[in-house]
């Protein structure tokens, strides 16, 4: 069995221990070393999340862009890559409607004929 190992949190620099138990745990899960003591996995747990357990939509974020359909400013809910074209909600559905199906496009290519 392992031994208990002494590491840094990469967060408040303060030293905790790494039992053989937790060791095994993350072992047997295939998880590396934690960088974060419990304290700050917890803290960074609940800053991703939005401070609660499971998925909680919180307040909208937003990102500001002008509509590549009508040039109009709007808000989306993600954040662009920039190398697609982005739409504002009434475009966005025009464009879905006219695709047909929601534009999603078959990746199987005409094999197995």
């Amino acid at each position: 069995m392992a031994e208990d190992q002494q590491l840094m949190c990469s967060d408040c620099g303060q030293a905790f221990t790494f039992t053989a138990e937790d060791q095994d745990f993350f072992r047997e899960r295939g998880y590396s070393a934690p960088k974060r003591c419990k304290a700050c996995r917890q803290a960074k747990k609940n800053e991703q999340s939005g401070g609660g357990g499971g998925y909680q939509r919180g307040e909208s974020r937003g990102t500001s862009v002008i509509c590549s359909g009508c040039g109009q400013q709007t808000t989306v809910p993600f954040e662009p890559r920039g190398d697609r074209p982005v739409y504002c909600q009434n475009c966005f559905q025009a464009r879905k409607a006219s695709a047909g199906g929601g534009g999603r496009r078959s990746f199987g290519g005409g094999r197995g004929r």
